[in-house]
């Protein structure tokens, strides 16, 4: 399948507060350790949606769960850049939580404490037809995978977009998480998306191979075009089999990793719907991930 360029994106997935905890070294267990604390929005669904937006992409729907606590501030964030927030308030879950610690003497590396919350409870309730109207593609979350609603919502969500010819890409979100479902049962949930954009790690998990290059040629066996993002290696564009192409990385000097990933895949997609090929579109991804990895959380800057 192939987008017309100019379309609409359609992003559905994970709406959360990230509380960004910096700190240098390892953390002192029973103890303080010294850290800059902030909370910001993020949500890898929102995130690759608003690096979208930030790209140029005329249109940028989001669709998400959120609870009550936290719906106005969130759709205030969204919105500001450039994203047309479509989120359901939950009337009994909070909106999701992410620790993020990130050791700003190990090259800005960042490990996640997840409470999902409303994010999980995200399903096919939630979802119209509709949503499509105007969209050129449809992006899922990986983290849709990993909750019985979720993974019913991208059922749905797949067998309608196929209905009506709109291409699907999936980025598999979380290696966590990931190993816990399982990757045959994760490949089988993916099937019929056009698009699947692993990091390095999850791509290696997926296939049971430890060379990324092999790993992204096998997974393109079974899903049209594999984007395996490497951080400061670059990215590798794989189709029918083989590597494609080798995309470097843009330097950057890290100060945190949070969101680099769905930061190129929002440029990925952007790109994708301004006409590109995909070793350029993912050039464009190495430049947003480079631009991510200077900032503190997952979003892109308001425009000035």
């Amino acid at each position: 399948m192939t987008a017309v360029p100019g379309g609409a994106l359609l992003v559905v997935g994970d709406v959360i507060t990230d509380v960004v905890a910096r700190h240098r070294g390892p953390l002192a267990p029973g103890t303080d350790t010294a850290a800059v604390i902030r909370t910001v929005p993020g949500g890898a669904g929102a995130n690759v949606a608003c690096w979208a937006a930030h790209q140029g992409v005329r249109e940028v729907r989001l669709l998400g769960r959120v609870g009550a606590d936290a719906a106005d501030r969130h759709t205030r964030a969204l919105t500001a850049l450039g994203v047309r927030p479509l989120l359901s308030v939950d009337p009994e879950a909070a909106t999701g939580t992410v620790i993020c610690l990130v050791d700003t003497g190990a090259a800005g590396e960042r490990t996640f404490l997840t409470d999902s919350g409303a994010a999980l409870r995200l399903g096919p309730g939630d979802w119209s037809d509709a949503l499509l109207d105007g969209v050129a593609r449809l992006h899922l979350s990986g983290y849709l995978l990993f909750s019985g609603p979720g993974r019913a919502l991208v059922a749905t969500a797949l067998a309608s977009a196929r209905a009506r010819g709109v291409p699907v890409s999936l980025d598999p979100a979380s290696a966590g998480f990931l190993t816990d479902l399982g990757a045959a049962r994760f490949l089988d949930l993916v099937r019929g998306v056009d698009v699947l954009l692993p990091s390095r790690d999850e791509a290696c998990l997926l296939t049971g191979l430890p060379d990324p290059a092999a790993a992204a040629a096998e997974l393109s066996r079974r899903i049209p075009l594999v984007v395996a993002k490497q951080g400061a290696e670059g990215a590798l564009v794989a189709s029918g089999g083989s590597v494609l192409a080798r995309v470097p990385a843009v330097p950057a000097t890290p100060r945190d990793t949070t969101g680099a990933g769905d930061a190129f895949t929002g440029a990925f997609l952007a790109a994708l719907l301004a006409g590109a090929d995909p070793a350029e579109a993912a050039a464009a991804g190495c430049v947003a991930g480079a631009a991510a990895v200077e900032r503190v959380g997952g979003r892109p800057p308001e425009r000035g």
